[in-house]
């Protein structure tokens, strides 16, 4: 019998859709609050609706979708990590300047991928219909 304070209480189903709940809220406060999840909002739906009009392969599909994963998830650690910073040290610090600083980087650098995933993936389909 396990102890009702252990938070190791076992699988509940009900636990995991509170889980899934708290991830959904969390995306909307992404978009809605950050101006460049909009951005990446825009970017992801044109790059599906080109995958979908170009009518991609199931294999150019996991590159797009992979692609666009990438950059939410860079995007999200990197808003969690300023928020995360502001809420300890509000005031300007150096060392918390250089730790906004790497987690923008690591934005740029999933956008950039994405970039080059995103016209590798739908650039030969998108030629093939304009030549």
């Amino acid at each position: 019998m396990q102890d009702s304070s252990d938070p190791h209480k076992g699988f509940r189903i009900a636990s995991r859709l509170k889980s899934f709940r708290y991830a959904i809220r969390g995306l909307r406060l992404l978009v809605r609050e950050e101006h460049n999840a909009r951005v990446h909002l825009a970017a992801s739906l044109c790059a599906a609706g080109a995958g979908a009009a170009l009518r991609l392969s199931l294999a150019e599909w996991r590159w797009l979708v992979l692609a666009i994963a990438l950059v939410w998830l860079a995007e999200a650690f990197n808003t969690a990590i300023e928020d995360l910073c502001d809420r300890i040290c509000p005031d300007f610090d150096p060392a918390i300047g250089r730790i906004k600083d790497l987690a923008a980087g690591g934005v740029l650098v999933a956008s950039l991928a994405a970039a080059a995933i995103g016209v590798l993936t739908l650039g030969p389909p998108l030629l093939r219909v304009l030549i």
